[in-house]
C-alpha cells in the first residue's frame, strides 16, 4: 500500500492533470473552432475522456484515482475509504484543480487569475448534474463489482458521452466545478452557479450510492473473491 503522501499528491497531481485538460481543450477548441459551438464543445469531450483513462490508469494503483469530491465521498459512504483520508484526497483535490486551471492559463498566456462570466443556472442544468454524477458514480460501482479493469475506459467513455447528453455538460464533480468557475473561458462557469452544481452533484452521488448498492452488494458475497 502506497504511503498516505504518495496517495494525496497523486490526487492532487491527477486532479491539477484533469483540469489543465478540460481547460486548455477548451481554449484550443474556442480558438480553432471558428466559432462553431458544436465542433468546440466535442474538442472539448475527447480530451477529457481520453486524459481521464490515462490518468486513471497511472494514478490507480496508487490513490484509487478519484480526482472528485464526490468519488471519495461515496467511497468513505461505503467504508471503503476512512473519512480522514477522504478529506485529505478532497483538500487535494481542489487545490490540484486550481492548480491545472492556473496551468492551463500560463500554457495559453491569459491572466491567471479571472473568473467565469457563463452563466451555468437553472432546474434542468442542476438536474443534469445530478444525472451526470449519479451516472458516474454507477459507471465506477458497477465496473468495480464485476469488471474493475474497465474503470478507466468505462469513465472515460461516460464522461465523454455525458458533455453530450446532459444540458450542463457533465461537470459531475466539485473540485472541478470549484475551479472552472476560476477560469472566464469556454469551460468557465460563473461562480454564482457554484453552490447549486454542487448540492446537485452530491445529491448524484448520495443516490448513487444507494442504488449501487441495491444492485451489486445483496447476495453477490462471491464478488469479492472474483474482484
Amino acid at each position: 500500500m502506497p504511503s498516505l503522501g504518495r496517495r494525496i499528491f497523486a490526487e492532487w497531481l491527477g486532479t491539477a492533470f484533469l483540469l489543465a485538460a478540460v481547460v486548455g481543450s477548451g481554449i484550443m477548441a474556442q480558438k480553432l473552432a471558428g466559432g462553431n459551438v458544436a465542433l468546440a464543445l466535442l474538442c472539448n469531450a475527447i480530451p477529457t475522456g481520453a486524459i481521464l483513462v490515462v490518468l486513471i490508469l497511472i494514478f490507480g494503483p496508487i490513490s484509487g484515482a478519484h480526482f472528485n469530491p464526490a468519488v471519495s465521498s461515496a467511497f468513505a459512504l461505503r467504508q471503503e475509504l476512512s473519512w480522514s483520508i477522504a478529506i485529505c484526497y478532497i483538500v487535494a483535490q481542489i487545490i490540484g484543480a486550481i492548480a491545472g486551471v492556473w496551468t492551463a492559463h500560463l500554457m495559453f498566456e491569459l491572466p491567471v487569475w479571472q473568473f467565469s462570466i457563463t452563466p451555468r443556472a437553472g432546474a434542468g442544468q442542476w438536474l443534469a448534474e445530478a444525472v451526470a454524477t449519479f451516472g458516474l458514480l454507477l459507471t465506477i460501482f458497477g465496473c468495480i463489482a464485476k469488471t474493475p479493469r474497465a474503470v478507466p475506459y468505462a469513465v472515460g467513455l461516460y464522461i465523454t458521452s455525458a458533455y453530450w447528453f446532459t444540458a450542463s455538460t457533465s461537470f459531475a464533480n466539485p473540485a472541478v466545478t470549484v475551479a472552472r468557475s476560476l477560469s472566464d473561458t469556454f469551460a468557465g462557469i460563473a461562480p454564482s452557479g457554484v453552490v447549486a452544481f454542487i448540492a446537485a452533484q452530491m445529491a448524484g452521488m448520495a443516490i448513487a450510492v444507494i442504488v449501487g448498492r441495491w444492485l451489486w452488494d445483496n447476495g453477490d458475497d462471491d464478488c469479492q473473491d472474483r474482484c
